[in-house]
């Protein structure tokens, strides 16, 4: 349901852009979101945006390097100045969601109708 691309290894300092694109069905009808899972540790939210990608909300510790954008059929996740704690699986999700919401926050991991099957990123010299 969602074709990722954009993992790999990439050397500290560094920036990837993650792509996630939506199989059978209208990604333009959900919100998404972005999660992490480092090794040996539960999976934290990056952030989210809505649907129509006027709306986006971050964790704490992503605001900066962390960018969410999509397009019509495809969500994507940009990092810039990676360092090793960046290692993870990255996730994608998505949630059906109403036009014009805005977020304050995002979405619990239960409410995500469509997550991607993680994308390894791994962060090192």
């Amino acid at each position: 349901q969602f074709v990722e691309s954009g993992g790999g290894l990439v050397h500290p300092g560094g920036s990837l852009r993650l792509s996630c694109a939506a199989s059978g069905f209208p990604l333009d009808y959900y919100g998404i979101a972005w999660f992490r899972q480092a090794p040996g540790q539960e999976r934290e939210g990056v952030g989210c945006m809505s649907r129509d990608g006027g709306s986006s909300h971050y964790a704490h510790s992503a605001k900066g390097r962390f960018t969410i954008f999509r397009d019509t059929n495809t969500a994507y996740l940009r990092v810039n100045s990676l360092t090793a704690e960046d290692t993870a699986v990255y996730y994608c999700a998505a949630w059906p969601s109403d036009p014009g919401m805005v977020l304050r926050s995002c979405p619990t991991s239960a409410g995500y109708t469509y997550w991607g099957k993680g994308i390894q990123v791994t962060v090192s010299s």
